[in-house]
């Protein structure tokens, strides 16, 4: 992408980026629409802190192995001060003339303390230092993501407390199937995103290698000190391969790949949310500060938030999509291609800190209503299996029991009535095993109560889940 610097003299006299950063080797400028097309830095500035960082790092290596002089390195982190300034102030002259991040730094350095500016990229290319510069950000996003994961696990840690003891309706293919309680399904998406904050914990150790030093492919013949760069910028250790170093983007892709599934799961508990809310269901409501009503219809209370959430999820993957396709053909090293890595990852991260931050004041504010709940168990035979497994423990096969509750699932439909509510007479006629103390196991409160054990429906095991959870996340 661009040459090595020559220190000192010859680099003092060289082009500056000013007027060329690729130097006499072109006859003709490119075109504006070039100039347009190929510049990043209109979304790769938000990389303008790390740069500096990373910069000054590389500064102070090359002043401690002689390479610039200690006034040089003064310089540099004179002007680098300004430059901080200027872009916290947002005072700063971003222009697309100059392409990118990088170029922009430079130049303004160059423009503020002189050749001491021009020496700065001596031992390094632009293609280990935005591959520095991207690891530096993502991994501080990633700290902020793990947060923003807790925060939402101790929200809806919160939830299920609040209802250990409310019974709902649990379902698979969307047919009511047995009574848990609200508390074990909250908790259910606590565990997925224990998981996906494991996943990003994981991630960010592969994010955590420093790539400069491998300059634009093959290293560089001046006396570097990869390592103490590393140790001043935190990061675990060097990628040891120049090649590989400049061109990896793994590491993006294995986060996005992390985002994808923690949208995956953000998305599942919206659409819950959504079908909850629904006027036909009921079993919450959500507060008006996440609703919006509609231009025509108005009585609409319409769940935006969830639904945007769920929308979201399918740029994030398509993100993924995007990053793989973009790696799939590279030849080794450093392609232009990859400048095309950046907008991608940008996005995730902003969708998924978004969408966590409004997930934690809506986990919390969900307003659920218990009575809809038990409403709903009593209208799919949710006890059926409680039924089938108390004629096992009497001594019945269970694919006899099966048949038997089939049978008297059949006939309480056609009486419109629930099985706890037929009479004793009416269930011994599916099996001369029952007796009165049957009532106690097809009541919904039987029913959760019954499966006390660890990963079960129990309000006593959904409180010990729920504590658990809080000593994990403290």
């Amino acid at each position: 992408m661009s040459n090595i610097s020559v220190p000192r003299d010859n680099a003092a006299s060289g082009a500056s980026p000013e007027k060329s950063h690729f130097s006499g080797r072109f006859s003709e400028p490119v075109t504006e629409l070039v100039k347009r097309f190929t510049a990043s830095v209109t979304f790769d500035k938000r990389l303008a802190l790390v740069d500096i960082k990373g910069s000054l790092a590389h500064a102070r290596m090359l002043t401690r192995q002689a390479v610039i002089t200690a006034q040089d390195l003064a310089d540099i982190e004179r002007g680098m001060g300004e430059i901080e300034v200027e872009i916290l102030a947002d005072r700063f002259d971003w222009r697309v003339d100059l392409e990118d991040v990088h170029m922009n730094i430079e130049s303004r350095l160059i423009a503020a303390i002189g050749d001491a500016g021009k020496r700065l990229h001596t031992g390094r290319s632009r293609n280990d230092q935005i591959a520095t510069d991207i690891r530096l950000w993502l991994r501080g996003e990633i700290d902020g993501l793990v947060m923003l994961l807790r925060a939402t696990q101790l929200a809806l840690v919160g939830l299920a407390e609040r209802h250990t003891d409310t019974i709902m309706p649990g379902f698979t293919h969307l047919q009511v199937a047995q009574p848990v309680t609200f508390g074990h399904h909250v908790m259910a998406y606590v565990e997925m995103l224990s998981r996906d904050e494991a996943r990003m914990v994981d991630c960010r150790k592969r994010v955590n290698r420093l790539p400069l030093g491998a300059a634009a492919l093959a290293g560089t013949s001046y006396p570097i000190d990869r390592e103490s760069v590393a140790r001043e910028l935190g990061f675990d250790g060097v990628c040891e391969n120049s090649l590989d170093a400049v061109s990896d983007r793994d590491f993006a892709i294995e986060f996005v790949s992390a985002a994808a599934l923690v949208m995956t799961h953000l998305s599942r508990f919206s659409e819950e949310l959504i079908i909850w809310m629904s006027q036909s269901v009921g079993f919450i409501n959500l507060p008006d500060r996440f609703c919006y009503s509609s231009s025509i219809m108005p009585q609409k209370k319409n769940p935006d938030v969830p639904e945007l959430i769920r929308g979201k999820t399918g740029r994030v993957n398509g993100n993924l999509v995007a990053l793989l396709t973009l790696m799939k053909g590279q030849p080794l090293a450093y392609n232009k291609d990859n400048q095309e890595d950046k907008e991608p990852l940008f996005d995730t991260v902003d969708t998924v800190r978004d969408s966590l931050t409004i997930m934690v004041d809506l986990a919390a504010a969900i307003e659920v209503r218990p009575e809809r709940m038990a409403a709903a168990v009593k209208r799919g035979f949710a006890t059926a299996t409680d039924l089938a497994d108390y004629l096992v423990r009497k001594g019945l096969a269970f694919r006899d029991a099966h048949e038997a509750v089939a049978l008297a699932v059949r006939d309480a439909e056609k009486m419109g009535k629930d099985l706890v509510e037929l009479p004793l007479e009416t269930l011994q006629g599916y099996s001369k095993l029952v007796s009165d103390d049957v009532y106690a196991v097809l009541s919904p409160e039987g029913s959760v109560a019954s499966r006390n054990h660890i990963g079960g429906t129990a309000p006593a095991q959904v409180r010990l889940a729920a504590e658990r959870a809080r000593r994990r996340l403290a």
